[in-house]
């Protein structure tokens, strides 16, 4: 592969910082209706989860009821937050528009909210018309199932094989895996906890990076790989 088709970011803490902001706040809702979690627990369990499936996953573990009128509260709350205090991580921009093949987003968020995010933060015209939310895919399931990414390489006319992911959630790369598109770890963002890489590597990412001046030479180094084997 001396190049890939087609180089997919995830959202939420790979361009934009908002993974911990998302945690903070619905740690905050879990713990005032029964289940005490802090925001870096929840973020080291449940990172790239929708709040409806994080709320599923906890429900079950614990037997708490959670009324559905949580998730959204949540969507509101975090949207508000986000509106105000979404940053860029440091570094996206320039390794965003040095991927000189194409490029898209596959996230679990609503497509109504990376786009105001990536506008606040200037990277809209990076993915304009090639943003896809698995919640608005034709099946509607989220990662970690694989649908997003075969959705957006069908649409885009890539080969799986020759697709890269960008993912900072162990349930992000698994995702991407079962698809058996080749998948980049990514730590650099608030959210990030000890052992976060040995979680992304373990989940089947290639390698894990966590500064963005490291893409385009390990994307460079991975395909030269491929193209060697």
């Amino acid at each position: 592969m001396p190049q890939p088709d087609l180089v997919i970011f995830d959202c939420d803490g790979v361009l934009v910082d908002s993974g911990i902001i998302a945690a903070r706040i619905e740690a905050e809702l879990l713990t005032s209706a029964g289940y005490e979690i802090s925001p870096e627990e929840l973020a080291e369990t449940y990172a790239g989860l929708t709040f409806k499936d994080i709320m599923m996953r906890v429900e079950e573990k614990s037997a708490i009821p959670f009324q559905v009128s949580l998730i959204d509260r949540a969507e509101e709350l975090v949207d508000r937050k986000l509106r105000s205090d979404v940053r860029a991580i440091e570094g996206v921009r320039e390794a965003v528009a040095a991927v000189a093949v194409p490029r898209c987003i596959c996230s679990n968020s609503r497509s109504e909210r990376i786009e105001f995010m990536l506008e606040k933060v200037h990277l809209l015209p990076f993915f304009a018309g090639r943003i896809f939310s698995a919640m608005e895919t034709p099946t509607g399931k989220t990662k970690p199932a694989p649908d997003v990414f075969l959705f957006a390489a069908e649409k885009l006319n890539a080969k799986p094989e020759n697709t890269f992911v960008i993912e900072d959630s162990v349930h992000g790369v698994a995702g991407a895996r079962a698809t058996g598109m080749r998948v980049i770890g990514f730590t650099g963002a608030g959210h990030s906890y000890p052992g976060h890489a040995d979680a992304l590597t373990e989940a089947g990412a290639e390698t894990v990076i966590r500064r963005w001046a490291e893409l385009k030479s390990v994307i460079a180094a991975l395909s030269e790989w491929s193209a060697d084997a």
